[in-house]
């Protein structure tokens, strides 16, 4: 007689391929991070490369007038730079792109408080004044708005390259005898555990509960009896 298998059935969860989704060309999250990057690049670099036209003091604290903000030589080359920066992340991907207006913008936010701090003062190296410190605090909000766009959220949009397939779980097998197969194993059962304790229960008997007790759930020790049923 052949001896079945005794291992018991999956349970918990199935989890679906945890591979990220990659969003196609019309994904709006890849536009908003990528449009987002290169429009804040844009704005950056027409302040940055307008302060080289007008041949500013590299370390001048007073600065000139550019765009409604002072500017010096080394805002305007901070300035170009950050653009670039931000453009190579928007053409590198969404991801990069995301990641890097995030970080951009906490520098922005930063940027504010500290120059706020020495407005008026010779520590303001980046000439900076009021208007400079609302643009900057305003600029890194938006960077960071729009970097955690479809990235940083409880209910990330469908075509996020961030939103991973979630854990659905399994579906419980039935406890009770659904059919009447089933219900007659339940029947055997009984009979054997009770000629078990009762000292007066076959070979077979012994050798089937002694099956059932290497599972625990109901359900396992029907399977179980009826395989042995099967393998008979």
């Amino acid at each position: 007689m052949r001896r079945p298998s005794l291992s018991s059935r999956p349970t918990g969860t199935v989890l679906t391929e945890p591979t990220q989704r990659q969003p196609d060309g019309g994904s709006r999250v890849l536009l908003v991070h990528r449009l987002g990057a290169l429009a804040v690049a844009a704005v950056i670099l027409g302040f940055g490369m307008l302060g080289f036209a007008g041949g500013l003091a590299f370390f001048s604290t007073s600065g000139e007038q550019i765009l409604g903000m002072s500017s010096n030589g080394l805002l305007s080359t901070i300035s170009v730079l950050t653009a670039a920066l931000l453009a190579v992340a928007a053409f590198r991907g969404p991801r990069v792109a995301s990641t890097v207006m995030l970080g951009v913008g906490v520098a922005f936010l930063l940027s504010a408080l500290a120059n706020l701090a020495v407005l008026r003062t010779d520590l303001n190296v980046l000439a900076f004044e009021f208007s400079n410190v609302v643009f900057s605090a305003v600029a890194g909000l938006a960077l960071l708005l729009l970097g955690a766009y479809g990235r940083i959220s409880g209910n990330l949009p469908p075509d996020s390259p961030y939103a991973s397939s979630v854990p659905v779980p399994a579906p419980e097998p039935p406890e009770f005898p659904p059919t009447p197969a089933e219900v007659a194993a339940e029947q055997a059962m009984r009979e054997a555990e009770l000629a078990v304790v009762n000292h007066v229960a076959t070979e077979e008997q012994q050798r089937r509960v002694a099956a059932m007790a290497e599972v625990r759930s109901r359900y396992d020790r029907r399977r179980v009896w009826m395989e042995l049923d099967r393998a008979a």
